[in-house]
């Protein structure tokens, strides 16, 4: 009669001794933005992390856009359940820098965990970007991107032009854009991202500042400084273009990607994460090349401006949670990680170690133009071109998206509607200023 309890007993242990080890494991929260083929990218990630070891666990989240994943998190932060590591794209990172209390900097998460961190290890423009004043490095940089050019060398051919020979000017693009449209393309040209192509990555790239205070890294008074008469020559240029349907607005953010992966419009500036996109899913000859510049313009070409998004630790965990996101880092700072993923989808390779590994592989010469984000971020940068770093960023963006939409509506001139931006953004900026002054 005993037996049967004994054996009830027997398997009830041998489930708990089985099980123990999955109750072991330490569970890392990570909420992302990534979607498409940069979300198989990111649970990939999680997955070789996870097989490569048995006492943590990663788990991916997405969480919508960018600007929703980071209003969920400090939301969560505030009730008390943050996930450990939130994705921020670089727009929010002023923001989360004054959220002293809901971050936890990312060199003393490695230090407390015992794994080596050198930031030195890292790319100067990327590396700088989410540094402090102090020299601390607040959050890890994950998908660094910067603004290139794409081109259909397909329609280049049929329009007459050299498809091994990108527009290297911006008088060069709108030449090409002429040509394309006699070929009969109705998009000749479009750019994702407005405020970031055509107006930061464009002053940083003509070593021309965007906002005072060399763009808000000296101190919170910044104002923004877009109407200078290079940038009103910029945008007329591209009205004009927009008239002349040489120029064709797409929409906000990477709205304008899918148009060129499509085949419908020819040329597009945007970021160089859009790389993974255009070689999966384009079923054309493309060519990747630098931004356009102005000739004339004094120190251009110089740097483009960082994008994509880092890594922010949240406050509020246990010591051997951040002992597993410092693993975690360090498993995804390896050159071998940051080669692949370079390879992957375009962004950057956040270290030096890891860029050297990629050229030594022969990767860029089979692949020619995949290293122009590369060498477009790996110059030593001036007080004018370091980046761009403002207090209420997302929101200053939406009005130049907003005020320039007036533009290629026919709504308002340029002057107008750069002015009306300005005004706009820098009421935001004295927002951002106050409220920081009051903490």
């Amino acid at each position: 009669m005993t037996s049967k309890p004994s054996f009830a007993l027997a398997s009830g242990l041998l489930v708990l001794a089985l099980s123990a080890p999955a109750q072991a494991q330490t569970e890392i929260q990570w909420w992302h933005s990534m979607t498409g083929g940069l979300n198989e990218w990111v649970n990939d990630m999680a997955k070789q992390f996870n097989a490569s070891q048995t006492a943590y666990k990663v788990v991916p989240t997405f969480k919508g856009s960018y600007a929703e994943s980071m209003t969920a998190g400090i939301t969560a932060f505030r009730s008390g359940n943050a996930p450990h590591i939130l994705q921020v794209f670089e727009v929010g990172t002023a923001t989360m820098m004054s959220a002293k209390g809901a971050i936890k900097p990312v060199g003393e998460v490695m230090k407390q965990g015992g794994v080596g961190f050198d930031p030195k290890a890292y790319v100067p423009a990327v590396s700088g970007y989410y540094t402090a004043a102090n020299g601390e490095m607040l959050s890890f940089p994950l998908n660094s991107s910067t603004t290139i050019f794409y081109y259909n060398k397909d329609a280049f051919k049929a329009a007459g032009l050299d498809p091994e020979k990108a527009p290297a000017t911006w008088p060069e693009v709108a030449l090409a854009a002429a040509k394309l449209k006699a070929a009969g393309y109705k998009c000749p040209y479009t750019t994702s991202w407005m405020s970031w192509v055509q107006l930061e990555s464009f002053s940083l790239w003509h070593n021309t500042l965007f906002a005072t205070q060399n763009n808000g890294f000296g101190g919170p008074s910044t104002r923004l400084a877009f109407d200078s008469p290079l940038h009103l020559r910029h945008f007329d240029n591209l009205a004009n273009m927009s008239k002349q349907g040489l120029f064709v607005y797409k929409g906000r953010d990477s709205k304008a990607v899918p148009a060129f992966v499509s085949g419908e419009c020819a040329m597009l500036t945007g970021s160089s994460g859009s790389y993974a996109d255009v070689s999966k899913n384009g079923k054309f000859a493309y060519g990747l090349a630098p931004l356009p510049y102005y000739p004339d313009v004094a120190g251009a070409p110089q740097n483009t401006a960082i994008g994509g998004a880092s890594l922010w630790v949240m406050q509020g965990k246990q010591p051997a949670e951040y002992k597993g996101v410092a693993e975690f880092f360090k498993f995804l700072s390896s050159p071998e990680m940051q080669s692949a993923s370079h390879k992957r989808t375009g962004y950057l390779p956040i270290t030096m170690a890891a860029y050297q590994l990629t050229e030594k592989s022969g990767f860029y010469k089979e692949n020619p133009g995949t290293d122009v984000a590369v060498t477009q971020m790996i110059r030593k940068t001036t007080d004018k071109s370091r980046g761009i770093r403002l207090g209420n960023f997302l929101q200053i963006r939406t009005i130049i998206d907003e005020e320039t939409e007036q533009i290629w509506a026919g709504k308002a001139s340029v002057k107008q509607a750069l002015a009306n931006a300005i005004k706009r953004g820098n009421e935001q900026l004295a927002k951002f200023e106050k409220a920081n002054a009051e903490h």
